[in-house]
């Protein structure tokens, strides 16, 4: 095998990879973003440039669309971030039958979104929703959890927590058990609690693990469609519309290359929030 072969025999194992990413990834995103400039049928398209990003910068309900995301993206990561890394500590210290534990708070992470969204719907309903119901018990008028435009966003939020804390709380759990043990040995015999324990130890050692989380959370929050859709649709009004919630009005009302273009800001939007948070996590991550 001369040295030229030597060089492409490796490379030759990246073509399978090579090819799922093109044809799944590069080529469909390519074409989305030709087809954003157009408008475009099933069977027909015309080229009119950024017409569509024009138009869909004048819809009334973006502005709404761009806060709401923002609020729904960082609450409900920031909800996962601090429930998650509760519920790991927690659950890696000695407590009895853990690992049935840890099966409890990952189980919503199974389950189907438009499930969980109908489901948390009937459980919020303002008259025979179980939570009400529960409230009115104790003397407390419940809200009207979806209907109510101050709310509404807030309460999907809630329910995007309790679905995706699970996965939060088992990769901090990773995070946590990789920690050598030594550590909080000697911190124990230099007369330390398990608060400073928690504080010196775990949370800086637990870095990558928490890096991980905020980013997929954060990206997860800034993509969120279809929950939302199941519990309100948008409303009341647009008080809990999204981006891509807007994205699917206007699929569904035959705006193909305006939708296009929607799914390319959207595309933009989620990496300009999301790639300098990355890195910036990184870079403290290299500092520590």
């Amino acid at each position: 095998m001369n040295s030229s072969t030597k060089k492409m025999y490796p490379l030759a194992f990246l073509i399978p990879a090579a090819l799922v990413y093109c044809t799944f990834f590069l080529f469909p995103t390519s074409m989305a973003f030709f087809y954003s400039m157009t408008w475009w049928t099933l069977d027909d398209w015309e080229f009119i440039g950024f017409d569509n990003f024009v138009q869909f910068f004048q819809e009334p309900s973006l502005r709404i669309g761009f806060r709401n995301t923002l609020i729904y993206a960082f609450t409900t990561m920031g909800g996962k971030v601090v429930l998650g890394l509760f519920l790991a500590v927690f659950l890696c210290s000695k407590i009895r039958n853990k690992d049935f534990l840890r099966s409890i708070v990952f189980f919503p992470a199974l389950l189907s979104t438009i499930a969980v969204g109908y489901t948390f719907s009937a459980l919020m309903h303002p008259t025979n929703g179980i939570i009400n119901k529960a409230l009115a018990l104790v003397g407390i008028a419940g809200p009207n959890w979806l209907g109510d435009a101050k709310i509404a966003l807030l309460s999907v939020a809630m329910t995007d927590i309790w679905k995706g804390v699970g996965i939060a709380t088992v990769i901090f759990i990773a995070g946590i058990m990789a920690i050598p043990g030594h550590y909080y040995e000697a911190l124990k015999i230099d007369g330390g609690n398990a608060f400073q324990s928690f504080l010196h130890i775990t949370l800086p050692l637990s870095r990558p693990a928490f890096n991980t989380v905020v980013i997929l959370a954060l990206i997860g929050g800034l993509r969120t469609f279809d929950l939302v859709w199941a519990m309100t649709g948008g409303g009341p009004g647009f008080s809990s519309d999204l981006l891509a919630s807007i994205v699917y009005k206007q699929y569904a009302s035959g705006f193909f290359g305006l939708a296009t273009a929607g799914n390319v800001l959207l595309f933009l939007f989620v990496g300009l929030i999301a790639f300098p948070i990355f890195k910036l996590l990184n870079r403290k991550e290299v500092d520590l």
